[in-house]
């Protein structure tokens, strides 16, 4: 525990201090008016009410290269201020772990005893109460200074808020005078290592005190493997029933040979009931023997109290157990609580049914110790699923455990196919024997008889739910069949749960279910066996998509299956390419044969006839619905025609379904559309076998980019095809340089080509007519968009171009989209820009001026970016000077050529005069300018003015405009207009025109 002196407790320091020193001195008398012959030390051993003092200082001269006593008996002069011993009685009984003054016992403890006792020392002066004065400051011998203060009598501040008193002011010594003061003074100094609790003092905490008992060192071990020792080494406080190590010894004895020492709790729960063991041993608060009273005492492990019991010769401490702990030793004391030795290991409820548990077999080891619950141990194993593991763990579990009678009768109920468990050999048939088994096992409870009441339903571990019946005594459990099961021996406790054992096996609905189904045929397999199926069968097996191993598989599936009378009809209506269902033997034709047969197929579930009602929709394995029409009693299943097939034989089941047999191939849309494209032509057939798509055929052709393949290709695509007139007024538009589409033969121009045709084209969609519609913005295969618009019935195309084209012929369908013939040959931007190429930048357009080299070189000259800033976006304004007017300019200064300007302080001149041409943020054409306009320039904010009067002119800081000799040159980032003079700004007017002296 920390030290600490607080401020009230100097308050009370004061008055007692002050009192014991009235007690000892009834009457003050005169000091001797003699020169004494006593020094300072020699004065203090002589008066008994100082001895205190003499004692601290002797105790500090233990330091090393301390001599206090040596020091206060040499020549002086000193002042001391001198603590009665009531004083330092106070000060000790404020400081924990400090009883007296011996107690000061370290090198850091003698340390602050010597910085207090040196706090009392003045030296070089020799200070009767006389010579004082009212808050005067005075340098101790510690360093640090007390204050006087003389209201009501003579006073001595120091860090504290409580003064000291001068009781016996002007003891003379031959070295000095001694003030005799109540009250022990501190410097900050020792204020701050007694709140910082840098003196420590103090007994051990009860972790250090376990550790340091020998008897304990079990305890210690359990303490350190259940991780506690932090806890338990906290500021508390506790109270601590600790168990002696022969108390330990005798708890690993009653836990048997598994637990040899404290190292076999191994496993996170036994150390988790470590853990509980040892919080039940600890009292959140300190209970020293005298407090002890009869009753319960809540301890630190939540809910759980141990009970103080009054004994024949003391008190004992009672658990969960039936065996009571004697209190061996008591009142250990610790920095942070009290222990209390005990002789036995206090055990919680969790703890004794754990040790009640050790003596238990598992719910397995149970029933492989019970000769009639062999054929249930056999099934555990044959199931294959993990049981005897889980059954074997943690649970609880509650248990219905059927007799070998019980499995027998199974065994005989099931037929010829099941003589014994091994016969349940198959996946399917140890999946059947698994949810059997876990039907049988309730997870998460024991569950006695005793806490089973009638009408009670139970969730298993399988989900069903068994129910309780309580009738004459016994217990009853249902199931899913008509027959209970009778609980002939209840209550067989095991470690991990209950057993109760029955006389029969319990059977879930899902069972039945399953044992039901496996006397069925498959869907395939009845239609295999069915004449009148043999063209289904047929097909599914000439599809080759997996249809007939779908259709054996778990389903449940609902199947509409056409007679050989239905497929044949079919082969008829589609003509003479199709003769049997083996012509369906392209790639093409198997998949419209896929979409056919899964038509006919519902999914996930068997749908007897009872299940459908009329105008049901149902949607099939294939994608599209099927309507349900039921008519004079007869189920009627509606397709993508208009003609209905009728079931004329319902409800075939199967194990994994039902087949309803019907008089008709059932065809869906997507069937119906396949058929019809199949007797379409793709896009490039079309245009090949349309005279005025000629042109077209031969771009694509020419282009030589794969386009003839792409269209002929799956798509959908839509395609607005411009006829031949379209195509020779584009040559036309073009120039002399296009003649033919022939012309487009070096890559830069096939590259236009197919950048054009591909404009005309939108993958991913057959758009037609009715699709469209006014405003709407298409994605073209070329990457940008085409507007649509829409007038007086007729579409137009918007292209990037002012002038739209017109659909004449819309809506030519294909096999692989549609067809939408244009008037005009739609141009997107990039060709546009590829035909028509962007302006140059203000620099590209000097550089190509060959009146502007000499600001192209000034630009480069200057150093500044300025050929960076000039080529970005803008836009600017740049008044650009010609070759002579730069002429003119280095003449005026004096200079050769651009590259005298070769000083950075002549770069940048040369840097600020160009900037002084630029105008940033606008590209003003000579049609903006006003008269008189002041224009802000790129130098500093130092404008022009334009003179606008039969021409333009720039007016500079100098006395002489500059012409706009040519205007409105455009750039991509801006204009220039060319003058005939370099613009000056001030600075140069001033470099040209020096002052006059």
């Amino acid at each position: 525990m920390k030290k600490q002196l607080s401020i009230k407790s100097l308050i009370a320091l004061m008055f007692v201090a002050l009192f014991a020193w009235s007690c000892e001195k009834e009457n003050d008398n005169e000091a001797d008016k003699a020169v004494p012959e006593d020094n300072i030390v020699q004065t203090a051993v002589k008066e008994e009410a100082l001895s205190s003092l003499v004692a601290a200082l002797t105790a500090a001269d233990n330091l090393e290269d301390t001599d206090l006593v040596g020091a206060l008996s040499g020549e002086g002069p000193f002042t001391v201020f001198a603590p009665t011993n009531a004083a330092f009685t106070a000060l000790l009984e404020q400081l924990d772990g400090f009883d007296k003054l011996s107690d000061f016992d370290t090198d850091e403890e003698l340390n602050v005893l010597k910085t207090i006792l040196t706090y009392h020392v003045v030296s070089g002066v020799a200070a009767k109460s006389t010579d004082l004065t009212d808050e005067q400051e005075i340098a101790t011998l510690q360093g640090e200074s007390v204050e006087i203060d003389l209201d009501g009598g003579v006073f001595v501040e120091d860090a504290t808020e409580v003064k000291a008193k001068v009781v016996i002011a002007d003891v003379e010594a031959s070295n000095g005078v001694v003030h005799i003061i109540d009250k022990v003074m501190l410097p900050q100094a020792i204020i701050d290592a007694l709140n910082n609790g840098d003196m420590n003092n103090e007994t051990g905490n009860l972790v250090e005190i376990v550790v340091a008992t020998e008897a304990l060192s079990l305890l210690e071990a359990a303490v350190i493997k259940a991780g506690l020792a932090e806890t338990l080494s906290g500021e508390g406080p506790f109270t601590v029933f600790a168990p002696t190590d022969d108390a330990f010894v005798a708890l690993l004895n009653l836990l048997g040979d598994d637990y040899n020492s404290l190292d076999d709790f191994d496993e996170a729960a036994e150390i988790a009931l470590l853990t509980d063991i040892l919080l039940y041993h600890v009292v959140p608060a300190k209970v020293l023997a005298a407090d002890l009273a009869e009753g319960s005492v809540a301890t630190a492990l939540a809910e759980n109290s141990v009970e103080v019991i009054a004994g024949e010769n003391g008190f004992v401490i009672g658990d969960a157990s039936e065996v009571n702990a004697n209190i061996t030793g008591t009142d250990i004391m610790a920095s942070n609580g009290v222990a209390h030795t005990i002789d036995k290991v206090l055990l919680p409820q969790s703890a004794v049914d754990f040790v009640a548990g050790l003596s238990l077999k598992t719910i397995v080891d149970t029933a492989i110790a019970t000769d009639d619950l062999s054929l249930l141990v056999d099934a555990l194993v044959q199931a294959d699923a993990g049981l005897v593991e889980t059954l074997q763990g943690e649970g609880p579990f509650t248990v219905f455990a059927p007799t070998n009678a019980a499995f027998a009768a199974l065994l005989d109920t099931l037929g010829d196919d099941f003589n014994s468990l091994s016969d349940f050999d198959t996946a399917e048939e140890k999946a059947l024997l698994v949810d059997v088994l876990t039907y049988h096992v309730v997870a998460g409870a024991a569950a006695f008889s005793t806490d089973l009441s009638d009408g009670q339903s139970i969730e298993t571990f399988q989900k069903e739910a068994v129910g309780i019946t309580l009738a004459d005594g016994k217990v009853k459990i249902s199931d899913a069949t008509d027959a209970k099961a009778t609980v002939v021996a209840a209550d067989v406790a095991a470690s991990n749960g209950v057993v109760h054992i029955i006389d029969k096996v319990l059977l879930p609905q899902s069972a039945l279910d399953a044992l039901a189904a496996m006397s069925l045929k498959t869907i395939v397999e009845i239609a295999v066996e069915t004449d009148d199926l043999s063209l289904l069968v047929e097909a599914l097996t000439q599809a080759n998509a997996g249809l007939v191993e779908a259709l054996n598989g778990e389903g449940p599936f609902t199947v509409f299956a056409p007679t050989n009378a239905a497929f044949v009809a079919l082969l008829g209506v589609l003509g003479d390419d199709y003769n049997s269902v083996a012509d369906f033997d392209t790639a093409e034709e198997k998949a419209l044969l896929v979409d056919i047969l899964t038509y006919h197929v519902v999914k996930d579930v068997a749908a007897f006839s009872t299940d459908l009602s009329s105008g049901q929709h149902i949607a099939t394995l294939q994608g599209e619905n099927v309507g349900i029409n039921i008519t004079n009693g007869t189920v009627h299943v509606d397709d993508a025609t208009d003609d209905n097939a009728a079931v004329v034989m319902a409800d075939v089941a199967a194990s994994n379904g039902v087949v309803h047999v019907i008089n008709k191939v059932l065809l869906p849309q997507s069937a119906l559309d396949a058929l019809a494209a199949m007797s379409l032509k793709t896009i490039v057939e079309i245009a090949v076998e349309t005279d005025d798509l000629s042109l077209l055929v031969e771009a694509l052709t020419q282009a030589n980019a794969g386009l003839v393949e792409a269209l002929n290709g799956d798509g959908p695509f839509t395609v607005f095809a411009p006829t031949n007139a379209a195509f020779v007024a584009l040559l036309d538009f073009l120039g002399d340089d296009y003649h033919s589409l022939a012309d487009f033969d070096t890559a830069e121009e096939k590259a236009l080509l197919v950048d054009v045709l591909t404009y005309h084209v939108v993958s991913g969609v057959a758009a037609f007519s009715s699709d469209l519609s006014s405003g709407q913005h298409i994605a073209t295969l070329q990457g940008e968009n085409v507007g649509i618009n829409i007038s007086n019935g007729t579409v137009h195309i918007i292209d990037a171009t002012h002038d739209n084209a017109m659909v004449a012929i819309a809506d030519v369908e294909a096999s692989n989209g549609v067809v939408h013939v244009i008037n005009k040959v739609l141009l997107p931007q990039s060709a546009l820009d590829a035909l028509n190429p962007p302006l140059p930048n203000i620099v590209e357009t000097a550089q190509a001026t060959d009146a502007l080299s000499s600001l192209v070189a000034a630009l480069v000259q200057a150093d500044a970016g300025l050929v960076d800033v000039l080529s970005g976006d803008g836009p600017f304004t740049v008044f650009a000077p010609t070759n002579d007017a730069f002429a003119d300019l280095l003449t005026a200064l004096g200079f050769h050529s651009l590259d005298d300007f070769d000083t950075a302080a002549e770069k940048a001149l040369l840097a600020r005069v160009l900037k002084y041409h630029v105008v940033a943020g606008a590209a003003v054409a000579s049609t903006d300018l006003k008269n008189h306009q002041v224009i802000e320039t790129q130098n500093g904010h130092e404008t022009i003015t334009a003179i606008v009067n039969h021409g333009v002119s720039i007016r500079d800081k100098s006395d002489t405009d500059a012409n706009v000799a040519i205007a409105d040159v455009m750039a991509s980032n801006g204009i220039v207009h060319v003058v005939d003079k370099v613009l000056l700004p001030q600075e140069v007017v001033d470099l040209l025109n020096p002052p006059s002296h």
